[in-house]
């Protein structure tokens, strides 16, 4: 007979929902032993079984309610994630007050409430499921005969486990260098695993590139069924991502380039029409989930915050803008310009700046498609890789492959030194625009935040983010611990909240 666990730790909650054949026992947090009808080998024993799992935990990523219960239309998995992000950037303006989600991650007070009701909480259990799903994956078939399917597969588990604890690094920890022995994040390696403290900064980083290391491997010359799942590119883009923040320029380069080979990018007919950025079909699209009508999650989805050409969030005031500076650094003659309503021609949907980048692919139904990475990134990844190392010529061309094709009167030939890594940071924020990147590079890169204001930017007319500026490493760019696991885990107790 089981003993009941006395403590419950909300970072192991997992949702039940990862296989069908799972379902039908209710456990406490910790409480990860199968029931005694059904075992590991029986829910993991064919490798059909293990990919159902893994479909299912791909699924996750944009459920709505991601696994911790809390069913308020902002929180519809990664992706809402990607949104409060951005909104806490200098590039994202909420046009007015609307229905009111996400309006406080944009004011920046969503990120200090510890509650269950709170933006960290809905975040830190929303990660530590995903990576409490492919934990029980990644153990049941550890001694299993290897096969190059189930090498795929548990490649794919250990890329996700490092994806989310990357996430979960870079919300509830400010940015690597420099901060290398402050409290990092628990890094759990096994469902099996006691409940564990925060560790350190470079702990979490070691364990996240060992898991990319070993998935690399694994996935290396193996072809995935599809977009929806992480293959060696993705793998390749993730660990380019997390060098970028480590500042390991090197590294960074190398990858991005070998994670972009395999795509091309978008031509400009794709790009300013309404599916280049919600359909996983698109050329440069390296990952993402493939979301059709059936499993649309409607009001609490995405694309209900972003597109307000149909009944939507957005449509009912919640309209995403860029400011009038950042639309006044596109040339005109940069395609990139198009998918903003330009001054003078908007109306009561799309009021002058409002984003026409993120729309649903057909009016009237809500089947789109999530991004979570594409080629260009990389492109941008590469070029400041190399910038940063004092490369400027190879940096200038792999900018210039970019940005060419939306402007073909770019040129990258002026800058060199500070300025060409200023310039490659500025076509980051007109490219990545509404992709989730803005914090992450204002904490990376120390600039703090710095809103602009006056006509068509943050403020007045449109609704007020009360915060404009504030230092580097502040620590309202950091999530607070979630209260339930301060509650629940001895190891993370009140003085290792954030401050």
């Amino acid at each position: 007979k089981r003993k009941t666990m006395k403590r419950k730790s909300l970072n192991l909650l997992l949702i039940v929902a990862t296989i069908s054949a799972t379902v039908g026992c209710k456990k406490g947090y910790l409480d990860t032993a199968p029931s005694g009808a059904i075992t590991p080998d029986m829910v993991y024993g064919t490798i059909a079984a293990v990919n159902s799992s893994l479909t299912a935990t791909y699924y996750s990523t944009f459920a709505f309610a991601g696994g911790n219960g809390n069913t308020g239309h902002d929180n519809f998995g990664h992706k809402a994630i990607d949104l409060a992000s951005d909104l806490m950037g200098n590039d994202m303006i909420v046009n007015t007050q609307g229905y009111g989600w996400f309006n406080r991650d944009y004011q920046y007070t969503e990120w200090t409430l510890p509650t269950a009701a709170g933006r960290p909480d809905k975040a830190w259990a929303f990660y530590y499921d995903v990576s409490a799903q492919v934990n029980k994956l990644l153990d049941a078939t550890a001694n299993q005969q290897v096969t190059p399917d189930l090498e795929k597969a548990r490649g794919e588990a250990l890329g996700i486990r490092a994806w989310a604890a990357y996430n979960l690094i870079n919300l509830f920890q400010q940015t690597y260098k420099g901060n290398e022995t402050k409290p990092g994040v628990p890094y759990y390696t096994s469902s099996l695993d006691p409940l564990k403290g925060r560790g350190t900064v470079q702990e979490t980083y070691t364990q996240i590139i060992a898991d990319l290391t070993q998935a690399e491997t694994l996935l290396n010359g193996k072809t995935r069924a599809s977009k929806i799942n992480m293959d060696v590119s993705v793998v390749r883009g993730l660990r380019a991502r997390v060098a970028l923040v480590m500042e390991d320029w090197a590294t960074a380069a190398t990858y991005a380039n070998l994670a972009k080979q395999p795509y091309t990018l978008m031509s400009n007919t794709v790009y300013t029409s309404r599916t280049g950025f919600s359909n996983i079909a698109t050329s440069e699209w390296m990952w993402g989930s493939l979301i059709t009508t059936a499993q649309a999650t409607i009001y609490a989805s995405f694309f209900s915050h972003m597109d307000p050409s149909q009944t939507s969030y957005a449509q009912l005031g919640g309209q995403k803008k860029i400011p009038k500076s950042l639309y006044d650094a596109i040339p005109f003659t940069d395609i990139r310009k198009q998918v903003f309503t330009t001054p003078g021609t908007g109306n009561a949907n799309f009021p002058d700046y409002s984003q026409k980048k993120h729309l649903v692919p057909t009016v009237g139904s809500w089947a789109a498609d999530y991004l979570y990475m594409r080629a260009s990134e990389m492109y941008l990844i590469q070029a400041e890789a190399l910038a940063r190392q004092g490369q400027d010529a190879p940096a200038r061309t792999v900018l210039e492959q970019m940005v060419t094709l939306r402007n073909p009167a770019y040129s990258a030939a002026s800058f060199s030194g500070t300025s060409l890594i200023n310039e490659i940071l500025l076509q980051r924020r007109i490219e990545l625009w509404g992709e989730g990147f803005s914090l992450i590079d204002i904490k990376r890169s120390g600039a703090g935040l710095n809103r602009t204001t006056g006509a068509n930017n943050h403020g007045a007319p449109n609704f007020n983010p009360i915060v404009y500026t504030l230092p580097a490493a502040s620590p309202l760019y950091l999530m607070k611990i979630p209260q339930r696991e301060i509650d629940n885990n001895p190891l993370i107790p009140a003085g290792a909240q954030n401050p």
